[in-house]
């Protein structure tokens, strides 16, 4: 297949999963708040998203230490469980409790193990991809549900520079970034462009590796966005010529908390399209123009923080969106209370 096609393709998948995940969330917010999962008790306090933040953070430093100290199994361990527990969020919802036992949904729990032993055991990138847009579906609708449009706001914003820092200044996610490739979990999603690609048996790249090529990392502890080129930046390969591309799941995940927030804090009779409010559905396409713009200049032979563009192009979409159905900015920001 020409090479061109490869990566068509393989930007088209790309696509999908971000698309799986935004209407994944979508689709389980009103669950999700029926079903209690609603995290804090004021989605508006911004408060929630300082605290996010700050986790964000921890989590970093934890992780580091981790590596440093060669304690790489548990973190491989520990976001495995996180994963199966994710995802069982999202079984319990679609698994129709036939079989049960204390009250517990058996076969929504078997699924969820399943996705957990597949992970541990035989992480393929059609594993990893798969359990990755569950678990980001998931993560997206509890965070809609739990953070209120500003706070979102907040979240995505400050997200955003501190992504920007942490590639373009401090550079620390990519030591992060070097540790999490080894470990085959869906933190990082794995898109091939070869039909023989196989991730259990292909070297992964070195982000820290020197070269024309920068590892492009987000919040979610160790996201990378490249074209490969960093396993063997000085071979003189184009930048075209991969088996894979890589893009963190948290590129996916944070954005879409703004558009699964817009659709549950909408205002009632806001105009709607294809059954999402119009704020959401716009907040939908400008994270993926953000992520056009972000393949097109990854493509290009340099790899980028996703988070500035994707964000931006999220938060642009929705704040058209919003004034377009005739909600004010002060309202559409959430500044209502503070102003």
């Amino acid at each position: 297949m020409d090479t061109r096609w490869r990566v068509a393709a393989g930007c088209g998948l790309i696509a999908l999963i971000f698309l799986f995940v935004q209407l994944g969330s979508l689709a389980l917010v009103e669950p999700f708040k029926s079903a209690g999962y609603q995290a804090v008790e004021d989605p508006s306090d911004p408060a929630n998203s300082v605290l996010y933040i700050g986790g964000i953070l921890i989590a970093t430093a934890v992780m580091l230490l981790a590596f440093r100290y060669d304690a790489d199994q548990f973190i491989r361990s520990l976001i495995i469980l996180s994963g199966a527990w994710l995802s069982l969020y999202v079984f319990r919802e679609l698994v129709p409790p036939f079989v049960t036992a204390g009250g517990v949904n058996v076969l929504a729990v078997g699924c969820s193990a399943l996705l957990g032993l597949g992970l541990l055991f035989y992480p393929e990138w059609y594993v990893v991809d798969a359990a990755g847009a569950v678990m980001g579906a998931a993560a997206a609708g509890l965070f809609g549900i739990s953070f209120g449009v500003f706070p979102a706001l907040v979240l995505l914003t400050v997200l955003a520079v501190y992504d920007a820092i942490s590639v373009y200044g401090t550079e620390h996610m990519l030591t992060l970034a070097s540790g999490v490739m080894d470990l085959k979990v869906p933190v990082v999603l794995v898109i091939p462009l070869t039909l023989s690609y196989s991730f259990l048996e292909a070297s992964t790249p070195d982000p820290t590796a020197d070269g024309d090529s920068e590892a492009a990392t987000d919040e979610s502890v160790a996201d990378v966005t490249e074209s490969d080129e960093a396993a063997d930046a000085d071979d003189g390969t184009a930048p075209l010529d991969r088996d894979a591309l890589f893009i963190g799941l948290g590129d996916a995940v944070i954005p879409t908390v703004l558009v699964a927030s817009a659709a549950f804090f909408a205002p009632t009779g806001v105009r709607t399209v294809l059954g999402i409010p119009l704020p959401a559905m716009t907040a939908m396409l400008g994270t993926f123009v953000g992520l056009a713009i972000l393949l097109w200049m990854v493509l290009k032979g340099r790899a980028h923080a996703g988070l500035p563009l994707l964000n931006g192009g999220t938060i642009a979409g929705y704040v058209l969106g919003a004034t377009a159905v005739g909600i004010g900015l002060v309202e559409a920001l959430g500044l209502g209370p503070y102003l």
